[in-house]
């Protein structure tokens, strides 16, 4: 069979120039730069982004990746808490929009994955389809509640094996992570917790995740229960599992360290700095020195960019003066 090549329109001009998407999409480097991080000697640290504009910002802070926060998902789309409000599709939604804002991969929040078994084939392609590296699935019955808040469910050990099952046989590439979550520390105690995780890395999982240990002690049994299994800790401000050193959970051997709220509660309490002082003096003139200016804040994301993009697909009539 011949093959004929692709025609193309300034082929030539075009060679020394990126893909033009590029300009304004980033290309993500998506799962296999990831598991490429996870098998390396240091852990990879994915700070939180609830929307693509703070995903930018953990990019151009020098991070490896991006963790879609489902808490900051929720926080910032609906002003509410982490409590199962947000719908599947709003969730893949914006996890869309920040994949294509970032080159580095992005780690997503995949609460229990909408439903039973055959919901969570569905949730795995649609996350997939969206550009995401590596998704976690969590043992709640629905609505689940942030992994920090009393008054949790679980359900059955089998039925999330099951979900586990088909989130592996769903995805598309091999490559595509998949981190299974437990909730059961605050239900069952430690040993149930651990025993449930232990039962999702049998059914596949990639990636396992003991939510919400309490105690260092805690943090490092679930270290010393699965010494060759990659796992994930979750570093939450003021949550339930006590702060940690990076030095002492590099010693433990976590793989992936997410950092889901930082950016939500700095950024409320620089929100609340500046809308005080406009209420208290009508201007913000006296926080003018604290504030990024317009113009670096236009340049960050991406004007420059636009203006490229611009000159290169201007209509030449439309340019020259008659």
């Amino acid at each position: 069979m011949d093959w004929y090549p692709l025609v193309t329109s300034g082929s030539e001009e075009n060679e020394d120039k990126e893909f033009v998407l590029a300009d304004l999409m980033q290309r993500n480097a998506g799962p296999g730069r990831l598991r490429e991080m996870l098998a390396g000697s240091e852990p990879v640290l994915a700070p939180g982004a609830y929307d693509a504009l703070s995903a930018r910002l953990v990019e151009e802070a020098g991070f490896g990746a991006v963790y879609m926060t489902g808490f900051g998902t929720a926080a910032s789309f609906l002003g509410r808490p982490d409590i199962g409000l947000l719908t599947f599709s709003e969730m893949v939604d914006n996890a869309r929009r920040i994949v294509g804002a970032v080159e580095v991969p992005v780690i997503a929040d995949a609460d229990n994955g909408y439903g039973n078994p055959i919901n969570v084939i569905r949730t795995v392609q649609e996350y997939e389809a969206a550009g995401v590296s590596a998704i976690h699935i969590e043992d709640q019955v629905m609505p689940k509640k942030c992994g920090h808040m009393e008054g949790k469910e679980v359900i059955s050990t089998s039925e999330m094996v099951e979900k586990v099952h088909a989130a592996v046989e769903a995805r598309h590439s091999e490559e595509f992570v998949i981190i299974a979550r437990t909730d059961a520390r605050a239900v069952e105690g430690m040993d149930g917790a651990l025993e449930r995780a232990s039962r999702y890395r049998e059914a596949g999982a990639d990636v396992l995740f003991v939510e919400a240990p309490q105690s260092e002690e805690e943090i490092a049994v679930v270290a010393e229960t699965f010494p060759e299994v990659p796992l994930l800790f979750n570093w939450v401000e003021s949550g339930k599992t006590p702060a940690v050193p990076l030095e002492r959970l590099k010693e433990l051997g976590f793989h992936l360290i997410i950092f889901p709220v930082s950016a939500l509660l700095v950024a409320t309490v620089s929100m609340r700095e500046v809308f005080a002082r406009i209420h208290a003096e009508g201007t913000p003139t006296r926080a003018m020195d604290r504030l990024l200016p317009l113009g670096d804040f236009i340049d960050f994301i991406g004007l420059p960019e636009v203006r490229k993009l611009e000159e290169r697909f201007s209509d030449e009539e439309v340019r020259s003066p008659r």
